[in-house]
Formats: structure tokens, sequence, C-alpha cells
């Protein structure tokens, strides 16, 4: 404006003393509006290779990793200043059903923690809308101590075959587990006499969620529902085949071998996976080293 109209004009009429205006423009930039405009450089560089679905947490913490020591709550504000942000999604309300019958065993009874891999899984199966195939069916099991997904089956049917994959891949890529507690919710698919014979032949234990209650399955819930944030309510698949594409590159290129996931350290779960089975080969040895000693 001030190429316009005369500086000592819009002054007057502003109210700001010419002095106060010269020495505005005039002002180098301060170290501190240095280092923020570098640091948005690297948040906005951050949050596209993450897909756009990076919020203030994640973000802080690969910085950090950097050696480049921010708060969460400054990244939040330079995200809010470039007008970017994580992917959201509307808040879950759970409406209770009228019986909450336990007629099935329920071993976990809420309790997800796991100490080593393949010791806890849990799977479930949820609806995924195409063009032209209509909806399709993702039924996924995931390792309740590295969060990884470790077996999923992608198919037209919702049908016991497709829940019976989902497992079977899990178990072919885990080598063969024994013992694992597999929890399900008491779906038609996980009640079936196809999918017990399946549990009976692997070693597996079946536990089961309460009737009407998500909550029993919050894990695997929880990945369904990242799942359709960051990818599926994000795309508009053209068919079966597009959408089975898109899937396999979100779990198998993305979440488990590059997503960071805050409740293992803002480690992938392959990393998380990889560090827990070093760790348990060196104790190993040492164990095998020590009984070598003694005899």
């Amino acid at each position: 404006m001030s190429g316009e109209h005369d500086v000592k004009l819009l002054c007057r009429i502003l109210k700001v003393p010419r002095s106060t205006y010269y020495a505005t423009i005039n002002r180098p930039e301060s170290m501190r509006s240095q280092e923020s405009r570098d640091y948005c450089a690297q948040i906005k560089e951050i949050w596209l290779k993450s897909r756009k679905c990076y919020g203030s947490p994640r973000i802080a913490a690969i910085m950090r990793s950097k050696g480049i020591f921010i708060s969460q709550k400054r990244v939040g504000r330079l995200m809010a200043g470039m007008g970017i942000r994580s992917v959201t999604m509307r808040k879950y309300r759970h409406y209770r059903s009228i019986e909450d019958k336990v007629d099935r065993q329920n071993i976990l009874k809420q309790d997800f923690a796991s100490e080593r891999p393949n010791e806890r899984w849990a799977t479930d199966i949820t609806y995924i809308k195409t063009s032209n195939d209509g909806w399709t069916y993702l039924a996924s099991v995931v390792d309740l101590c590295t969060k990884r997904i470790v077996g999923f089956k992608y198919a037209k049917k919702m049908t016991a075959n497709v829940a019976i994959a989902a497992v079977v891949n899990a178990l072919h890529n885990q080598g063969y587990p024994e013992g694992v507690i597999l929890h399900s919710d008491q779906g038609c698919q996980y009640t079936s006499e196809a999918f017990a014979e399946i549990i009976r032949k692997y070693g597996l234990i079946h536990s089961f969620s309460k009737r009407g209650c998500p909550y029993d399955n919050a894990v695997m819930e929880s990945f369904h529902a990242t799942l359709k944030k960051e990818e599926v309510n994000r795309q508009r698949y053209r068919d079966f085949s597009a959408a089975s594409l898109r899937i396999f590159d979100y779990i198998e290129g993305w979440y488990n071998r590059t997503r960071l996931h805050s409740s293992i350290g803002y480690r992938t779960p392959v990393q998380f996976e990889n560090e827990l089975n070093t760790d348990k080969n060196e104790v190993t040895e040492v164990e095998v080293k020590s009984t070598s000693f003694c005899v």
C-alpha cells in the first residue's frame, strides 16, 4: 500500500508513528524467526513423507531423533501456522447392546499387554467399499506385542474362509508359533466349525470378546480405524483389484515398516520386532555359553 499511497497519510489514518513503520520494515529477522522458518521446512517435509498423516507428536519425535530439540507444542503451533494437520476421524461412540452375555471364554479381558512377539494376537474383519465391485472385506491379524499386522486377507465375500486365510497367513509369516492366544469377536466367521478346526490344528488358544463390546478387541478396532482414516476414507477405489494394491501397500509398505507407533516408543512394528528378536537371541547365546562353561 505504501507504493500507492503516501506513507505519512497512511500512518496518520492508522494512528501509527512513522518511526514505528520504518523500524518495522527495516528490522532484521530475529534468530527465533529464522529458526522457525527452518523448522517449518523440515516439518512440512516430514508431513508430506508421512502421506500427510502425522501430527505434532510423531513429527516432534522424528525431529528429536535427528538431534533437533523442539517441543511438541511448538511443532503444533508451526503446523497450524502453515495450515497443515494430521488426518482425523470422528470419535467412535459405542451403543451398548441390550444383552452382554459372556457365553465364550474371554482370556484377555481387555488386557492387551504382551512381553514378546507371537504370544497374543487379535483378529477382526472390516468393510471396504469399491465403485464397481461394491463392498469388499479385509480380515487382519495383529501381534499385540509389536503392533505388526502379521497376516491379512482381502476378499470379495465375508466368509469363514477369509478369517481362516488371514490367520493361516499370519502363522506362515511368523514361522508357525505354538500356543498363541488368538482373540476375536463372536462373529459367525470366528465361531464357525471351520475356524475352530484351524484353532485345533495349529494349537492356538481362542479368546472371545463379550457380545456387543468392541473395547474387548480395542487394538484390532484401532488398526482398522487407522486404516480407514489414513487410507480408505481418502481414496475412491475403482474395483477390488485397485483396492487390493492400495491396501497391500498401506499395510506392508507403510504401516508395518514406516509408520511410527507411539505405543512402542515411536518405532515401526518391524523395527520393534527385530529389536526384541535380537535381544532374545543375545540372551540365548549367553545362556548357552554359561551352560557350556559350567559343564
